[in-house]
């Protein structure tokens, strides 16, 4: 075995170590300019075979900050594997101002004292609560909202306790936060479905209930609507689908909207269109339908527009 090799047992190079580690190691630094290596980010390697991932990307950006670093903001997010805009940077905060540090690929902050994380596949990250904090800094009303509907539905916390912390808490962006922090709900299935609500809410039209079910005389669920209004039998639907691939997919479909007609209910299909490019004419479909199912809604404001601009 050669020194090179006796070092690497002692050095597990499939994970990312510093040119620090790999000197304390006695690793030969001449072996980083080799193949056998690769650069994660500017200081950190690893062997040349490691997969990429986020995980190893946020690895080696915690390995060039103290122990008591961690991730925060749109990398932690996705870490625990929540919604949110991606980030050029990989983002880690730190306690002491002294060990804050800017690099041209990572965002440092500085985190409030005391700050609670969690671990995640080893990596310490952002606790849920303060995590939704920190992004009511960057994050629009609605991407902060399907961000926090989305932490329900993998129960990182409950609704109650993330408003009520937002109400607590007396760090920066708290106000972005609480009002974002109103609108989260629980039992919602898809980011998607958290912007067709926002859509509705925002343009002043009553807030459509989430998850209503309908039970049989024994108390089993026949159907489960995502968004509607009970009392109306109206169903606000979003389909993902561009096109109906299976003829079997198709058929379903009719069988589900022809019992639909049976039991009296009215549905709405909503697909991407509808919300990113004209949400305008998704906004005048449901004010029209709640007329017609014997509303009296106002008529839709525009406070949706600077959230869903349209194409």
């Amino acid at each position: 075995m050669t020194a090179t090799d006796t070092a690497r047992t002692s050095l597990d190079t499939s994970k990312p170590f510093t040119r620090a580690e790999a000197v304390a190691a006695g690793l030969d630094l001449g072996m980083l300019r080799s193949r056998r290596f690769r650069v994660v980010l500017r200081g950190v390697y690893v062997d040349a075979g490691a997969p990429d991932s986020t995980d190893l990307v946020v690895r080696a950006a915690l390995k060039l900050h103290p122990p008591s670093a961690f991730v925060s903001h749109n990398t932690a997010a996705e870490v625990l594997g929540l919604p949110v805009p991606s980030s050029a940077h990989v983002h880690v905060s730190v306690v002491r101002k002294e060990d804050r540090s800017q690099r041209a690929d990572i965002d440092c902050h500085l985190a409030p004292r005391p700050s609670h994380i969690v671990r995640r596949r080893g990596i310490r990250v952002a606790s849920p609560l303060e995590l939704f904090v920190q992004l009511a800094g960057s994050l629009d009303l609605v991407d902060l909202v399907v961000l926090g509907d989305a932490m329900i539905r993998k129960r990182l916390m409950t609704v109650d306790g993330l408003v009520e912390h937002c109400r607590s808490t007396r760090v920066r962006n708290a106000k972005a936060a609480r009002r974002a922090a109103a609108q989260v709900r629980a039992e919602v299935d898809s980011p998607m479905e958290s912007r067709l609500r926002m859509l509705i809410v925002l343009a002043g039209l009553p807030e459509p209930a989430v998850n209503h079910k309908i039970r049989d005389e024994d108390g089993n669920v026949l159907r489960r609507f995502d968004l509607s209004y009970p009392t109306l039998r109206l169903i606000v639907e979003y389909d993902g689908r561009l096109h109906v691939e299976r003829e079997e997919n198709w058929e379903s479909d009719l069988d589900r909207r022809e019992q639909f007609d049976e039991w009296g209910w009215r549905i709405i299909v909503v697909t991407s269109k509808g919300i990113y490019r004209d949400p305008g004419r998704t906004v005048e479909r449901v004010h029209r339908a709640l007329r017609k199912a014997g509303a009296r809604p106002p008529r839709p404001g525009t406070g949706w527009q600077r959230h869903f601009p349209g194409r």
